[in-house]
């Protein structure tokens, strides 16, 4: 359970693409004492040509690799039709940016993780206030699913030496206006591996409840969105360097 008392680091491969790869990475999670093992199996992609997940066989990998490691599994869903497919499979379930408005969606996720009990992680459109992201929210919530997790993974703005501007002065002012937890997408909004450390130890600074980190094996070889993925030792170096920061504002890393 993500709370504001604790900073959850939710990690993983931003795709599977094997399950030697998720096991792999799964190992290395599990190793540093972090409890959330995160991977797409459906994949939204800009273009139609990039690599699409998976789908279920990636769920199946997701799943054996949690349970053998003993870590909740966490996942996206894309489509209304595919809800009940993944939550056979994982623990908590995702709803990326480009869902933040799908309203049917928010609906249809809200009423069936109600009777599991089930957290959602929601992340802010890369275009929305605020405001905005708070009231798509309640589309979760109002379903029957008071278990949302906010998630800030930077908005589009004119500058570009970063994938997207992350906003964390969103934290406390979410931290004003709604009781749901906040984490922070770091990889997504930063873009590049050289940001993610320095911007970790930032957004737990801030009082971010948790991190969304991605890590593979191989960034290199990676499928999806490799340029912004750690390695298993530099997740390691960032685990060892949010640590302290966390001890400082009174929050233990998990």
């Amino acid at each position: 359970m993500i709370t504001n008392r604790d900073l959850t680091v939710i990690s993983g491969p931003c795709a599977i693409e094997s399950e030697e790869q998720v096991m792999e990475v799964a190992k290395a999670v599990s190793e540093l004492g972090l409890t959330y093992l995160r991977g797409g199996a459906f994949k939204p992609r800009t273009s139609p040509y990039s690599f699409q997940g998976l789908a279920e066989e990636g769920l199946r990998f997701l799943s054996r690799a949690a349970k053998e490691y003993g870590l909740q599994a966490v996942t996206e869903v894309m489509d209304t039709e595919h809800v009940e497919l993944v939550l056979r499979y994982v623990d908590v379930i995702q709803v990326g940016t480009r869902n933040m408005a799908n309203f049917s969606l928010l609906k249809k996720i809200g009423q069936l993780t109600a009777e599991r009990q089930v957290p959602v992680v929601f992340k802010r459109g890369m275009s929305a206030t605020i405001d905005e992201w708070l009231l798509a929210s309640e589309y979760i919530t109002t379903a029957g699913n008071p278990n949302v997790i906010l998630c800030e993974r930077g908005i589009r703005t004119f500058e570009t030496a970063t994938r997207f501007t992350l906003d964390l002065g969103a934290v406390p002012v979410v931290k004003k206006l709604s009781s749901h937890p906040i984490i922070v997408d770091i990889s997504h909004a930063m873009g590049h591996s050289d940001y993610i450390i320095p911007m970790s130890r930032a957004a737990a600074a801030v009082g971010a409840d948790g991190l969304m980190i991605e890590v593979h094996p191989n960034p290199k070889k990676a499928l999806c969105d490799g340029a912004q993925s750690l390695t298993p030792e530099q997740m390691k170096q960032l685990v060892n360097e949010v640590r302290p920061i966390c001890k400082v504002i009174g929050k233990q890393l998990v």
